[in-house]
C-alpha cells in the first residue's frame, strides 16, 4: 500500500481478504506509514509488515524477491498517482515498487487520487502502459472526495476489491462473448430551472444486473439516469438525465448489443413546451 487518504481502508481490506480465506502480507511505502501504522496492519494480517528495502534482517533473505515469489496476487491498494507512475516507469526505489518488478504473479492496481490527478494525461498514459503490460486495473470509483471534489479517483470499496480478487482466481466467463446494454434509474423531465417530473427509482436493480453480468465476462454498457450509485467494476457507464437523452444514448450504442435489459423507470410525461428559462409562478403550474 502507498500513501493516500484511502489508506485508512487498508486494514478493512486485509481483514476482508482473510475472511475469504486469503493469506495476506503487507508491504507499505514511507508515505503509507504517514497515514496508518504498520502495527495496525500487522494486527489484522497476522504477519509483520514489510516497510523497507534496506532492512538488513529482511534483505539477508532477499525479502523483496521472497515476497514477490510468495504472492499469488499483488494488490496495490491504494495506488497513488506517484506509485502508478513509478511502476509504469519500471522504477525500483522502494520495497513496494521493487516487489512489482520481482513478482511473477499478476499485479492489480487500485487507483486512489484526486479526480483532476486521475484525469491528467500523464496518469492516463501510465495506466494505459500498465494495462498494456498485463497489469490489472481495478477502478477507480467515482463520487465525493476528501478534498471536496466530485469525480473519478476514489478507491474501490474493500468488499468490491475482495470480490474482484476472488473472481480472478475462479472466473465464470460464460457471458464473455456478449455485449449487454442495461438502462437503470429514473429520468428527470425539467419544467423550469427548479422543478422537474421524476420518480423514486433508485437504480439498484439495473446496477446489480450490470455488476453480475460484468462479473461473468460480459461487455456491459449501463445507461443510467441520475442516481448516487457507484459504477460497478468493468462496466461502461453513460449518465443521462432526460428520457430523450436516454433514448439517444441507447440508440447510439444499440447496434453492437446482443442483449438489451430495460430496468430504467422512464418518466411517463414531460413538459409540452421546452423547459422555461425562469422559474414558473405557482399559478402557471395549475
Amino acid at each position: 500500500m502507498s500513501g493516500g487518504i484511502a489508506a485508512y481502508k487498508a486494514p478493512e481490506l486485509v481483514r476482508r481478504l482473510r475472511e475469504r480465506g486469503a493469506d495476506v502480507r503487507v508491504a507499505i511505502t514511507e508515505g503509507g506509514k504517514a497515514f496508518i501504522t504498520p502495527l495496525s496492519l500487522q494486527a489484522v494480517s497476522g504477519y509483520p509488515v514489510s516497510d523497507s528495502l534496506l532492512d538488513p534482517a529482511a534483505e539477508a533473505a532477499m525479502g523483496h524477491i521472497e515476497l514477490g515469489k510468495w504472492a499469488d496476487l499483488v494488490i496495490l491498494a491504494p495506488a497513488t498517482a506517484d506509485l502508478i507512475a513509478r511502476v509504469a516507469a519500471g522504477m525500483a526505489n522502494d520495497l513496494v515498487s521493487t516487489i512489482c518488478l520481482a513478482t511473477p504473479s499478476p499485479v492489480a492496481v487500485v487507483p486512489a487520487m484526486n479526480q483532476q490527478m486521475y484525469r491528467n494525461a500523464a496518469t492516463q498514459h501510465n495506466l494505459e502502459t500498465l494495462a498494456s503490460r498485463g497489469l490489472l486495473i481495478w477502478g477507480p470509483d467515482s463520487g465525493s472526495q476528501a478534498c471536496g471534489d466530485i469525480g473519478p479517483g476514489r478507491m474501490l470499496d474493500p468488499l468490491t476489491i475482495v470480490d474482484m480478487a476472488a473472481a480472478h482466481f475462479s472466473p465464470v466467463n460464460d457471458l464473455q462473448h456478449l455485449n449487454i446494454m442495461i438502462t437503470a434509474g429514473p429520468t428527470r423531465e425539467p419544467l423550469d430551472p427548479v422543478r422537474y417530473i421524476t420518480n423514486h427509482s433508485s437504480g439498484k436493480m439495473g446496477f446489480a444486473i450490470a455488476a453480475a453480468a460484468a462479473k461473468r465476462g460480459a461487455n456491459v454498457t449501463l445507461v443510467s439516469g441520475p442516481v448516487s450509485l457507484p459504477t460497478p467494476p468493468f462496466v461502461q457507464r453513460i449518465n443521462v438525465t432526460t428520457a430523450l437523452e436516454m433514448e439517444a444514448a441507447v440508440q447510439a450504442h444499440a447496434q453492437n448489443q446482443q442483449i438489451f435489459i430495460g430496468c430504467a423507470a422512464v418518466a411517463d410525461y414531460r413538459g409540452r413546451d421546452h423547459p422555461q428559462t425562469a422559474k414558473l409562478r405557482n399559478k402557471a403550474m395549475n
